[in-house]
């Protein structure tokens, strides 16, 4: 039975139970199940997720989280975004510190964690191998993101994206969803900020990159979380949310709880 595609989905809700579903990728669904099936020794207690990951967040979210993929001991594992892995741990304890997420730390869908006025989301929603995504396993996801933010138009007004391959899958998407590009396309760089305009069918959106939180920038320092930290509050910032630590935000802000 063929699961529905993303344009059967009128409301995030919808669109995050039918993305659960889908297995137009061959090879992630292997890799996403085996992970599953074997597991990893210090999870071997876990009841692994072993499906594509919804985003998590609140469906009138003023901000929204790009990253890359989920990661197989991760979000595989617990079916939230950078929830249960080193990279999450830095990610959400930034939020935290701002004043975008009610805790410092993202262990399971069931922690009690909100998040607030922003959501989290992926380009690739299957956990791949090695973290590599191939280009048409890129594309094929697209259509998810896609749908994702038309339904997030009315309230979104920022993006932060994490990394150089967030970036250039997130550009067509953008397209995809009726907003303006500028030409040349901008390039990707740590602290780069493009806005792209105001159109009849939604306001101006500003777009900010940040280096991706994997292991291997935050362990080397190139990305600090001071680093990260200015990046959230400058996205909170133009997205009208208050990056101070209070609960306060704009009327459309809302909260999200367990998988978004």
């Amino acid at each position: 039975m063929t699961s529905p595609g993303p344009q059967s989905a009128s409301t995030l809700a919808e669109l995050d139970a039918a993305v659960t579903g889908c297995r137009a990728c061959p090879r992630l669904v292997s890799w996403r199940e085996q992970v599953a099936r074997d597991k990893r020794a210090a999870f071997r207690d876990w009841d692994y997720w072993g499906r594509p990951v919804p985003g998590f967040g609140p469906a009138d979210a003023a901000m929204a989280i790009v990253g890359l993929a989920p990661a197989a001991h991760g979000a595989n594992r617990t079916g939230r975004m950078f929830t249960g892995d080193r990279s999450g741990d830095v990610l959400y304890a930034a939020l935290h510190q701002v004043g975008l997420a009610s805790q410092p730390t993202s262990v399971s869908a069931g922690d009690g964690l909100r998040l607030r006025g922003v959501r989290i989301t992926a380009p690739v929603r299957c956990a791949p191998p090695e973290n590599r995504p191939t280009p048409a396993e890129r594309d094929t996801c697209r259509p998810w993101l896609a749908q994702e933010l038309r339904l997030l138009r009315p309230t979104l007004r920022s993006v932060v994206v994490l990394g150089g391959f967030g970036w250039q899958a997130l550009l067509p998407v953008l397209a995809a969803a009726s907003w303006r590009l500028p030409r040349p396309l901008p390039a990707f760089g740590h602290g780069t900020v493009v806005r792209l305009p105001a159109t009849d069918s939604g306001p101006e959106l500003s777009l900010f990159g940040c280096y991706h939180v994997s292991q291997q920038n935050t362990f080397t320092g190139r990305l600090t979380p001071a680093m990260l930290e200015k990046v959230l509050a400058a996205a909170a910032t133009a997205a009208g949310l208050h990056p101070t630590g209070e609960e306060s935000g704009p009327a459309t802000a809302g909260e999200g709880a367990g998988r978004g």
